[in-house]
């Protein structure tokens, strides 16, 4: 797990895909000359679907033509039980959406006869999900935590203990490495990858982006 910090304006290291469920495989090499956007997503995530998806859906529909080309890609971090293929499939094929996210949408009046009331209209892959093997070193846990806690360093001794010991544990309880979430170190769902048309990475945001659009159209002037 322990990996060198990913660099913005480094060549995008390749997506882990386990199947293309909707569209033509595909991954950045085969994308030069376009601008990509890659949505990750659970389908067990219900701001993903709230947001996140929608805006992405509706970046394909403005600037598709104009050179952009989004992927999306279902990951999985936990919850590994819902975060799965079959209930990728059950998205595509008949746009049932599954756990948290069909009990968030269905309180908020977003499905229609319990579903969604639209297609993705853009490429989805299930990232490769491997199972762990061996222990968690302590490489692992620092790793983990440095990327989330830049200043960890110059905490107190004892806070410090006490993030290594909850990281452990999360990390034992972990059952699957999901590569595409691990090789862009991702922090969580969802989160926006931005490639440009020379294939480098651009921009790799977890959570809201609010300047993702003004991003996008950026890029496609450059």
């Amino acid at each position: 797990m322990s990996e060198t910090p990913l660099q913005i304006g480094q060549l995008a290291p390749s997506l882990a895909v386990s199947e293309w469920v909707q569209g033509v495989p595909v991954n950045f090499e085969q994308l030069k000359g376009r601008v990509v956007l890659v949505e990750v997503f659970q389908v067990n995530c219900p701001g993903c679907f709230f947001y996140a998806l929608p805006e992405a859906i509706e970046l394909h529909r403005k600037y598709a033509d104009a050179g952009l080309a989004v992927l999306g890609v279902a990951t999985a971090f936990e919850d590994f039980d819902k975060n799965t293929l079959e209930n990728l499939r059950l998205l595509v094929e008949r746009n049932e959406v599954i756990g948290e996210t069909f009990k968030a949408l269905s309180q908020h009046g977003k499905l229609v006869q319990g579903r969604l009331p639209y297609r993705i209209p853009f490429p989805l892959a299930m990232d490769q999900l491997s199972e762990r093997q061996g222990e968690i070193s302590g490489d692992d846990i620092l790793a983990f935590i440095q990327g989330r806690l830049p200043n960890f360093d110059r905490q107190p001794e004892a806070y410090r203990q006490q993030v290594i010991q909850q990281v452990e544990k999360y990390l034992e309880s972990l059952r699957y490495r999901a590569e595409t979430f691990e090789r862009f170190q991702l922090k969580g769902t969802p989160s926006q990858i931005l490639v440009d048309k020379q294939g480098a990475l651009r921009a790799c945001e977890f959570g809201a982006f609010p300047d993702l659009e003004s991003r996008v159209v950026q890029l496609l002037q450059e």
